[in-house]
């Protein structure tokens, strides 16, 4: 008995993981965006101490939503089983890997933008703003994409989940940095998702198989 509780409770508590990194992600994005308001090629990236502040201590808290986002994924694979596909499962957790060290990697970069000495140099907001852009955003749409896929043959998701998780990971695919704040589609559906797995969505599988006959002596 208590073993099955410990696997009923395993989704919730990761579920909520994920909606902690998703709000979080979401956060470090908007203040990201705010520290470099032009992108790779902006020119102003001065900031006050008070929006200094502030995004220095929204990146000591990004660590914290790349542990949230190791839940989320184990979360993921708990709802797939032992059914999941390796190949699949394989791609699934390399592109959840590395987007969490991009994550990692921008935000240390973002970090350097702030300080005082470094505010008019080129290369910390070039390499945070590429780094989460154009590389992070990809790993990001290859996870929605495993995501979905896994969903899709286990029948674990629900087909309007699926269907906006690979429209998801479109977006983050082809559009990437040509469209300001597109970032926050990779969180908008991890909280989607995560929502899902709280109240307990696992669609009902194939009727499983009966007994079989009996036979006569």
């Amino acid at each position: 008995m208590g073993q099955k509780d410990e696997r009923l409770r395993t989704p919730r508590a990761a579920g909520i993981a994920g909606v902690v990194f998703a709000l979080l992600m979401a956060a470090a994005i908007i203040l990201v965006r705010l520290a470099l308001p032009g992108g790779a090629g902006g020119t102003e990236v001065t900031v006050d101490a008070g929006q200094r502040g502030a995004v220095q201590t929204a990146l000591e808290l990004l660590p914290f939503a790349g542990i949230a986002f190791l839940w989320f994924m184990g979360a993921l694979r708990e709802q797939a089983g032992a059914g999941e596909d390796r190949f699949v499962s394989t791609v699934f957790l390399g592109s959840g890997l590395v987007f969490v060290a991009m994550l990692f990697g921008s935000g240390a970069a973002a970090g350097t933008v702030l300080d005082d000495s470094r505010q008019h140099s080129s290369f910390g907001r070039f390499f945070a703003y590429t780094l989460l852009t154009t590389y992070g955003l990809r790993m990001a749409a290859v996870f929605v994409f495993t995501t979905s896929t896994i969903g899709a043959r286990l029948g674990i998701l629900p087909r309007p989940l699926i269907v906006l998780g690979y429209l998801a990971g479109l977006v983050l695919l082809v559009v990437g940095a040509n469209l300001p704040w597109s970032e926050l589609v990779f969180p908008a559906w991890a909280l989607i998702v995560s929502l899902h797995i709280l109240r307990g969505g696992r669609p009902a599988g194939p009727p499983a198989p009966g007994p079989p006959p009996a036979t006569g002596a």
